[in-house]
């Protein structure tokens, strides 16, 4: 028996009044004193992980020099579950979209690629040297696993999602599946990193409208990202604009599914299942984006 508590409030012995510490929180608990026994124990929980917050992002402050589409590493029980979240939407074995997985991390030729053109890119102040790819590994598995024929992706940027997605392209067509990517950003000078043989093989970049784009699409849509202005009403036209442009059987998948439901919605009312992923980064101070996916 502890004969002392372990709230700071109550520090002295209850050995003479023949009760224990636990059986005296109890009580507390029951009274009006619980919100102030409490409290000390709140006040250090909160104090912890602010502390941890703040030496993240100072570090990062000093370290990154990103300033939006931030890159990290995910953790372990991330990586884990996004690894879940594939097998299930792709209806196949986890140890299958695990290999996947690894597949892209270990794939040198793409890291190096990206490093190099990262380094001489006129832009390369406001990007990271270290390649880091975070919840795209799972674009790359779900390419991977349904093999599409013809993706496509809105919201471009530098261009290491289509990269990666190129990348998992590249590697279908090595197994006897032949696939393109059309990459819409209204930026000319997106895609950067996607410029350059042979992820650039299998990718069409187009520069204007992702609304004008996508309706002038001449070929049916296997898969489908909405990566671009993450505005509710943005994200809502994009669908919209694709539906009658999809294969039999094609999937839909949102970057923004941790700020909004339009794909959730999309996918009732077009009788879709949907599925939703939250990434956790790694030693990283932003809380991190997801991957949504109706099918």
């Amino acid at each position: 028996m502890n004969p002392k508590l372990s709230s700071p409030l109550f520090t002295f012995t209850w050995y003479n009044l023949g009760v224990d510490a636990t059986t005296l929180r109890r009580a507390i608990a029951r009274t009006r004193l619980a919100p102030v026994a409490a409290f000390p124990k709140r006040l250090g929980r909160v104090a912890r992980h602010d502390a941890r917050v703040i030496r993240t992002s100072a570090r990062w402050l000093f370290t990154s020099r990103e300033h939006h589409n931030y890159t990290y590493e995910l953790t372990k029980l991330s990586r884990q579950h996004l690894t879940w979240f594939v097998s299930v939407v792709c209806d196949t074995p986890v140890k299958q979209v695990r290999g996947y997985v690894e597949e892209i991390e270990s794939d040198d030729t793409l890291r190096g690629h990206i490093e190099r053109a990262t380094a001489g890119a006129a832009r390369r102040g406001l990007a990271d040297k270290q390649v880091r790819y975070a919840r795209r590994v799972g674009w790359y598995a779900i390419v991977r696993a349904t093999r599409p024929s013809h993706v496509v992706e809105t919201g471009v940027d530098k261009g290491l999602g289509s990269c990666v997605l190129a990348a998992a392209l590249l590697r279908n067509a090595a197994d006897g599946h032949p696939g393109r990517l059309t990459s819409l950003d209204i930026n000319p000078e997106a895609g950067y990193l996607a410029r350059t043989a042979p992820w650039s093989d299998v990718v069409d970049l187009v520069i204007g409208d992702s609304i004008a784009a996508i309706t002038a699409l001449d070929r049916p849509v296997d898969l489908f990202l909405h990566d671009s202005d993450h505005s509710r009403a943005h994200e809502k036209r994009e669908f919209e604009a694709v539906e009658p442009k999809l294969a039999p059987g094609a999937m839909l998948l949102t970057d923004n599914v941790t700020h909004t439901d339009v794909l959730a919605a999309h996918a009732e009312r077009t009788g879709r299942r949907f599925l939703a992923y939250r990434e956790t980064p790694r030693d990283h101070w932003y809380p991190g984006d997801g991957i949504g996916v109706a099918w």
